[in-house]
């Protein structure tokens, strides 16, 4: 029975190490194909990795850079923005989206946002959830140590601190879940897309025989607010809203 189990262990530890090493060669091949010019066969590789181990920021961030390098702009943004879906503190990333948005023709002006709302939204994109969520569960742990603090210590120095810090602890574990619970919403909901078609009319109804309304071009990234009969409504940053066929966008 002994000699059964090492056997397994020994089986899976080779199809383990197997499984590693395959994946570590498509990364070096991607990684190669992409040094040496071959950017569409690096996409390919990157996608085929995508498929068999799932997406992560990084992954997306190469595909963007590979994209890039063929002038696919709005591809390149596109798996940006993922990566940053994932990741908002991928400096990189945040670089190279800005250098392929320099490339796009429309340069949309945001609607100013009181400053609470801009900082608010600043401070919960420095992380991604579950880095909120591992920092609200150390506030909590260090909050029931000051708890304890407060309830049992017989110094009034400690019953001080435990008190004061424990409330301090307390707001951060709440708001890092807001900010935890905001982030994981955003990677839910999907709700922003890329435009693809290189001109496209938005129409005031989800029909061809609606109202011009306004020109975009491929590349901008727009809010989706709904879908109908194979059309969206889409928001700009400046507040328009209009339609679009549905097959002119991909989701982030």
């Amino acid at each position: 029975m002994i000699k059964m189990k090492k056997l397994v262990i020994l089986f899976v530890s080779i199809l383990f190490c197997g499984v590693i090493y395959a994946q570590t060669s498509t990364v070096q091949k991607a990684d190669e194909a992409y040094s040496k010019g071959d950017y569409q066969t690096a996409v390919d590789l990157y996608q085929e990795i995508a498929a068999s181990e799932g997406v992560s920021s990084d992954l997306y961030y190469n595909m963007g850079n590979a994209y890039y390098k063929m002038k696919e702009y709005s591809r390149a943004i596109l798996n940006y923005e993922r990566a940053l879906l994932l990741n908002p503190r991928n400096q990189d990333a945040q670089f190279n989206l800005h250098l392929a948005k320099m490339q796009t023709v429309d340069k949309i002006e945001p609607i100013d946002r009181i400053f609470l709302a801009e900082w608010y939204s600043s401070v919960q994109n420095r992380s991604g959830s579950n880095t909120w969520a591992i920092i609200a569960i150390i506030a909590f742990v260090l909050f029931m140590v000051g708890l304890t603090l407060y309830v049992f210590s017989s110094k009034t120095f400690l019953r001080k601190l435990g008190f004061f810090g424990g409330v301090v602890l307390a707001i951060i574990c709440i708001l890092c879940n807001i900010f935890a619970s905001g982030q994981k919403e955003r990677l839910e909901r999907r709700e922003f897309a890329i435009v693809f078609a290189p001109t496209i009319t938005v129409k005031s109804s989800p029909a061809d025989s609606g109202t011009d309304l306004f020109v975009i071009h491929e590349g901008t990234k727009v809010k989706v607010r709904g879908t109908l009969s194979g059309w969206s409504e889409i928001e700009l940053p400046d507040g328009n809203i209009g339609w679009l066929p549905s097959s002119d966008i991909e989701i982030i």
